[in-house]
């Protein structure tokens, strides 16, 4: 496999794989650094208040399938079922692959938005929030944008860090490695593989933004953290989902 048809694929290593497999469907070369590794919060007693008054809340909004895997491990970490404690609510899912996870964990998912960012599930649940109570569950670092618009609908929203994105040990060097060999193009799926990926290069000793490698973007947020980074995009997915990334991606290594 050349140079010309190797693809970086910067997802956590339990995540990877369907984008990579999707990828070798398509005569690409996956090559998988992750940059990021799912971990608990440093204090979990806000995380495991919100567990145990789940049934308390009207909405339950889940923004990533590791948002569902991190709330569905604590749960039994507390001896609860999440899908029992939660079986009174309405659960939003930010996209498909998240609603799945959610399904797959026994939460029937009452919303999904027409597109896979923040905006368009605020735009959804306009109307539907007033005085309601709601629990957002996300990453420890992440975007104000559904909070603060829901209160400036007149929700009750409780945020709560249901796990936090950490750069691997391993990544810098598996970069370096990578690079050496040679990379056709980039992907990111989220701000934070951005982020993280710049610290693994900083880390190496490498240039970032990487010269001559083409920058891919899974959605519009992403896509604006690359550009704050000094990455020019050569794609972005539509729709923001992990097939709407491999057609990017296709478009742009594998052009007919």
């Amino acid at each position: 496999m050349t140079k010309g048809r190797r693809v970086l694929v910067t997802r956590a290593a339990h995540q990877a794989g369907r984008l990579s497999e999707a990828l070798r469907a398509r005569g690409l070369e996956p090559v998988e650094v992750p940059v990021l590794s799912i971990e608990a919060p440093a204090d979990c007693s806000a995380l495991d208040e919100a567990i145990r008054s789940i049934a308390s809340y009207d909405w339950l909004i889940l923004t990533s399938g590791n948002t569902v895997r991190a709330l569905v491990d604590r749960a039994a970490e507390l001896g609860l079922s999440l899908a029992l404690v939660a079986a009174l609510q309405q659960v939003a899912a930010v996209g498909s692959a998240t609603a799945r996870a959610a399904e797959k964990a026994g939460l029937k998912v009452a919303l999904v938005p027409e597109t896979y960012v923040a905006e368009s599930l605020v735009e959804s649940l306009q109307g539907q929030v007033f005085q309601k109570k709601i629990l957002l569950a996300r990453a420890e670092v992440a975007r104000d944008v559904i909070p603060d618009a829901l209160r400036a609908a007149g929700a009750l929203v409780d945020v709560v860090d249901a796990y936090r994105n950490v750069l691997p040990a391993a990544a810098p060097a598996l970069l370096r490695a990578a690079l050496e060999e040679g990379i056709a193009a980039a992907t990111f799926t989220s701000s934070s593989s951005v982020t993280h990926l710049a610290s693994a290069a900083q880390a190496a000793g490498i240039d970032f933004p990487f010269d001559g490698v083409k920058a891919i973007s899974i959605g519009p947020i992403t896509s604006e953290t690359l550009r704050n980074a000094g990455w020019e995009l050569a794609a972005e997915a539509v729709p923001c989902d992990i097939p709407g990334l491999v057609e990017a991606v296709n478009r742009i290594v594998n052009p007919a």
